[in-house]
């Protein structure tokens, strides 16, 4: 049996940009392609972190800013937790962050408010006003066991 030539070359060919799409596919799915610059690194402690998880997207009014690089706990046993935002942002030294949940059940992430101050946070910095995670499992356990809350 013979074969063609130019034929095994186009499959082969179609083969190598079938593997090309599907290894941009996976890069761009498990989020290491994409994302904000960042350069801009600042830390916000808080209470409650509620399953953040590292590499959590951190946005203003709904854009993706950065994401969350490392959580660790401070020398006081609270969640110390470091961004990597966009290094052009300008930030007020007022600005909060919360942590939310994507819909009911869905995946934590971090919401920056930028507040009203003309002084700006610099690399390094702490953001001081922090809110945080509300743990749905606590408020149906205080509904419980205190009834009279919803009255």
């Amino acid at each position: 049996m013979r074969r063609s030539k130019p034929r095994d070359l186009a499959v082969g060919l179609f083969l190598l940009a079938g593997l090309a799409a599907l290894a941009f596919l996976s890069v761009s799915v498990g989020g290491l392609g994409s994302g904000a610059p960042g350069g801009l690194v600042l830390y916000a402690h808080f209470d409650e972190i509620g399953g953040l998880k590292p590499r959590a997207q951190v946005t203003i009014s709904g854009v993706r800013v950065g994401e969350v690089k490392e959580i660790t706990l401070d020398e006081n046993y609270r969640a110390k937790v470091r961004l990597d935002v966009d290094h052009a942002l300008e930030l007020p030294i007022d600005t909060s962050a919360s942590i939310v949940t994507a819909g009911v059940l869905g995946d934590r992430y971090v919401v920056l408010q930028p507040g009203g101050e003309t002084d700006m946070l610099k690399p390094g910095d702490t953001i001081s006003f922090t809110e945080p995670a509300v743990l749905l499992e606590r408020l149906i356990g205080k509904l419980i066991h205190n009834p009279d809350v919803g009255k």
